[in-house]
């Protein structure tokens, strides 16, 4: 069977909630490999609530109806505050990326207590600042930055990533709205860790098959390496 773009792969899925330290029940998904442990979890910030992001923007899905299967990856997915999508809205109003510091927060404890391994943060656009700022954790192993604007995290946030030692993987669209290839090797200069992919002729939003393939594939290149290069059918096993 071919993967298309709406194919879904077997997946353990479980609705969660999260509860803020400011007192606000915030609404997920977690999808597991079906028959095995996840060798590693990948946490979703999404992008931009007030211009359509959420934990069913387009990357985020397909990264959880494929990587659970196809790379043995757990895929956790959340709304921000404020946020809805079909599986529900977050209490709250959007925060303009500072009150979304305890949603951050409570999702990456929630993964701990979960027993989930190998934690790495996955955000795209608005949800690479979140996690920029806010995501240099203890728990966390690494970052993937997926479209960074660099509009609301600036060159500290990136000193102290740059300090951690973790590895971040930035993927930029060689036709970004907000940061551009050569702006976006000059701003991540300062990050000695910092591993940075030029999707070429993508744009910000990422649209279109080889476009998501390039994200999904990269992921999985630097997250679980021996599940690399994804496969472009499916046989299902059982």
């Amino acid at each position: 069977m071919e993967i298309r773009a709406s194919t879904v792969l077997p997946a353990r899925r479980e609705d969660f909630t999260l509860r803020t330290a400011d007192g606000l029940t915030l609404v997920g998904e977690v999808a597991r490999p079906l028959a095995k442990d996840p060798v590693a979890t990948l946490l979703c910030l999404h992008p931009l609530p007030t211009h359509g992001g959420m934990m069913d923007s387009h990357l985020f899905r397909k990264a959880s109806y494929r990587l659970p299967a196809l790379a043995d990856l757990a895929v956790v997915r959340f709304n921000t505050r404020g946020t809805a999508s079909e599986r529900g809205r977050s209490e709250g109003e959007f925060g303009e990326g500072m009150g979304e510091r305890h949603d951050v927060t409570a999702a990456i404890a929630w993964c701990v207590a979960a027993g989930l391994p190998r934690l790495w943060l996955l955000g795209w656009s608005f949800g690479t600042e979140l996690a920029l700022l806010w995501g240099n954790d203890p728990a966390v192993e690494g970052v993937i930055l997926v479209s960074p604007p660099l509009h609301r995290a600036g060159d500290a946030e990136l000193d102290a990533w740059a300090a951690s030692g973790k590895p971040l993987l930035v993927l930029v669209p060689e036709f970004d709205d907000y940061l551009r290839p050569a702006e976006a090797r000059a701003r991540f200069a300062r990050v000695p860790n910092a591993e940075l992919v030029v999707g070429e002729r993508a744009k910000h939003l990422w649209v279109g098959e080889p476009a998501v393939r390039t994200v999904l594939g990269e992921i999985v290149r630097r997250v679980n390496p021996a599940a690399w290069p994804l496969p472009t059918e499916w046989e299902d096993p059982r």
